[in-house]
């Protein structure tokens, strides 16, 4: 298995960050609990509130892919569709 990581943001459209940030720290706990991962942590942007940035490790490509299957991340991307200006995920392997 080899191990990734995933930096994965989300920039709210004005007027809509607290409910992003709501939304977003509801997913934390049940992701936490999910086989495969093993960091899973939201941030703040310091100088734009409205960018939340979560890092992510996992153990495998195919814990991640059932992630991205799982009930809970289904049911807040249809959650936050109108609250997301942008969304960037990327997905890289650690090489030092």
């Amino acid at each position: 298995m080899a191990e990734i990581a995933v930096v994965a943001i989300s920039v709210a459209k004005p007027g809509c960050d607290e409910q992003l940030r709501v939304t977003l720290e509801g997913i934390v706990g049940p992701t936490r609990n999910e086989a495969g991962v093993l960091q899973y942590d939201l941030h703040r942007d310091v100088q734009e509130p409205r960018r939340f940035v979560f890092v992510e490790r996992w153990e495998s490509q195919e814990a991640l892919a059932a992630h991205a299957k799982s009930a809970h991340i289904q049911a807040y991307r249809k959650a936050v569709a109108d609250w997301v200006e942008h969304a960037e995920i990327r997905v890289v392997s650690k090489i030092a």
